[in-house]
C-alpha cells in the first residue's frame, strides 16, 4: 500500500508533512479518546477553544510524526520528530481549523481499506 493512499498532506512552517493513520497512531488515539469513533465527537463538542486547539495540535503532531517515524525506519538519514510546541509556534489558529479536515481525511483514508474489504466480502457471491 502506498503511503499517499492513506495520508493527507499539510504544511507546517516551510515543510510539508504527511498525516498518516497507522496502527501505532490508532492505539494512541484509543488511549486518549477511547477509540476512533469518539474522536470526531470530542473534536466537535469541545466548547473550550484552548482545549480544542490542544486536541488538534496533539493529533497533528501524532499523525505527522507517523510519516517521520516511517521515514526514519526506512532511511539512514533521520528526521527530527515534531513536538506539540513546534506545531503551536509554526501554525496559526486559522490553519489549525483547516487542518481538522486533513486530520479527518487521514482518518478516513486510514480506515477506508478495512471497510471496503469487509463490504467486498459481504457482496461476494457464495460459490
Amino acid at each position: 500500500m502506498q503511503d499517499n493512499d492513506r495520508s493527507a498532506i499539510i504544511k507546517i512552517g516551510d515543510e510539508e508533512y504527511q498525516l498518516i493513520l497507522t496502527t501505532k497512531a490508532t492505539k494512541e488515539i484509543a488511549k486518549r479518546y477511547g477509540g476512533l469513533e469518539n474522536l470526531g465527537t470530542k473534536l466537535m463538542k469541545t466548547e473550550n477553544f484552548e482545549m480544542a486547539l490542544d486536541e488538534v495540535v496533539w493529533l497533528i503532531t501524532l499523525l505527522a510524526n507517523q510519516s517521520i517515524l516511517i521515514h526514519n525506519l526506512k532511511n539512514q538519514e533521520k528526521r527530527e520528530l515534531l513536538t506539540e510546541e513546534t506545531v503551536e509556534l509554526l501554525t496559526s489558529p486559522l490553519e489549525l481549523a483547516a487542518y481538522k479536515n486533513a486530520i479527518m481525511e487521514a482518518m478516513f483514508k486510514g480506515t477506508k481499506r478495512n471497510v471496503e474489504s469487509e463490504d467486498d466480502l459481504k457482496n461476494t457471491p457464495a460459490e
